[in-house]
């Protein structure tokens, strides 16, 4: 397979329009204070509409419906866990933490710990939050390495390398402001983009039927006591880890009220759990193919390319134009959440470590460089992890 040209210059645009609202953006913010509430939390003016975008979006990233597509091919819809978890999480976030974070007026979710347990036991707190951020990055940019691979064939590290610093760039000229505006137009990328895929896919000649009593992609029940609790410690991990999370909280805390943050929270979990809709088809579907009959003409299981499964439904099952919408489904996807999630673990290095424990006394000038200087050195963590892993899922 040689590289596509075609779809090469199509991704090229499609970077080019998102780098181009990142810094339209920025540019509109011209006039506002450089200042560390402006740069993290875009000066607590996110409206309501703005705002439920940026939270979807987030959340909806590349790892997010890449693997929710491996996971419902793999071991079936039952075990498919993550977007029911994430939109529960939501919504206990927004029952039970975002108005009083909001009135607050905290910077990061860390900043109530470090009240409560000194500077420094706030600032150990940081390093499971900066696991958290790197390894949920480091998902999202595989999904997209292994998208482009299989459609373009480009090699996984260029794609990884190059979009990430995409996303680096914009965050950097416009911190949150910018991030949350390509968010808008990344979420309707992927909506557009995935949508369009499924019908192409379920109708294609290699697909089957997805009735239940033909392909069984609802998956089996576990039987015993063992498998039932491991099915229910990780229903437990995505409910509640969702909510000690840096790049909620931002949004929340960006919100220009404490009532507004709570609605961001609901509406949000509402879109995280439609938006998964489609990836889920697209898993089910490719469950009903024979693979051995198609182009790829090998067993995705045995061949080990189980993580992915969504791009190669793009490319064998859609014609070549749904397949360049859907790359752009998947890159706007996996920058709509790198950009958020590097910016937060640098957000909270510069804030609640650099500021809290190491320079107490530090200017606003000098958080805002130590600020622009954590976020090209997380991404570069998250591209070496992304470029050596082997499931989106796990990861």
């Amino acid at each position: 397979m040689a590289l596509n040209v075609a779809g090469l210059v199509a991704i090229l645009l499609f970077y080019a329009l998102i780098l181009g609202v990142g810094i339209y953006a920025a540019w509109r913010r011209r006039s506002k204070k450089d200042n560390s509430d402006e740069i993290i939390l875009a000066g607590r003016s996110i409206g309501p509409f703005v705002g439920l975008m940026t939270m979807t979006a987030t959340w909806v990233g590349g790892g997010y419906i890449n693997g929710t597509a491996e996971a419902t091919f793999t071991q079936g819809l039952l075990y498919c866990q993550a977007p029911f978890g994430y939109a529960v999480s939501l919504v206990l976030g927004g029952l039970f933490f975002a108005k009083k974070m909001r009135e607050a007026e905290y910077k990061t979710m860390l900043d109530p710990l470090q009240e409560s347990y000194g500077q420094r036991w706030g600032c150990a707190l940081y390093l499971p939050a900066l696991f958290g951020e790197t390894l949920w990055t480091a998902s999202i940019l595989d999904a997209l390495g292994s998208t482009l691979s299989v459609i373009l064939d480009l090699p996984d590290a260029i794609s990884i390398v190059v979009s990430a610093s995409i996303a680096v760039l914009y965050t950097l000229v416009g911190g949150l402001y910018s991030v949350a505006y390509t968010d808008v137009v990344q979420l309707f990328c992927i909506a557009i983009g995935l949508w369009l895929a499924v019908p192409f896919s379920l109708h294609s000649e290699y697909s089957g039927s997805l009735n239940p009593n033909t392909t069984n992609w609802l998956g089996e029940p576990p039987n015993n006591p063992y498998e039932w609790g491991t099915w229910w410690d990780y229903a437990f991990l995505l409910v509640f880890g969702g909510i000690p999370w840096q790049v909620y909280f931002q949004r929340v805390l960006s919100a220009k009220t404490s009532r507004q943050a709570q609605i961001l929270s609901y509406g949000a979990a509402i879109g995280c759990f439609v938006m998964a809709i489609p990836a889920v088809l697209i898993g089910a579907i490719a469950k009903t193919v024979e693979w051995e009959q198609t182009p790829f003409n090998q067993s995705i299981v045995e061949a080990g390319k189980a993580k992915l499964v969504l791009p190669l439904v793009l490319q064998y099952l859609t014609p070549s134009w749904v397949a360049f919408i859907g790359l752009g489904a998947v890159s706007a996807a996996v920058m709509s959440s790198a950009d958020s999630s590097v910016l937060s673990a640098s957000s909270m290095f510069t804030h609640n470590v650099y500021k809290g424990v190491i320079r107490p006394h530090a200017s606003i000038r000098e958080m805002n460089i130590v600020l622009r200087l954590a976020i090209p050195v997380v991404t570069a963590v998250a591209c070496a992890i992304a470029i050596f892993t082997t499931s989106i899922y796990a990861l």
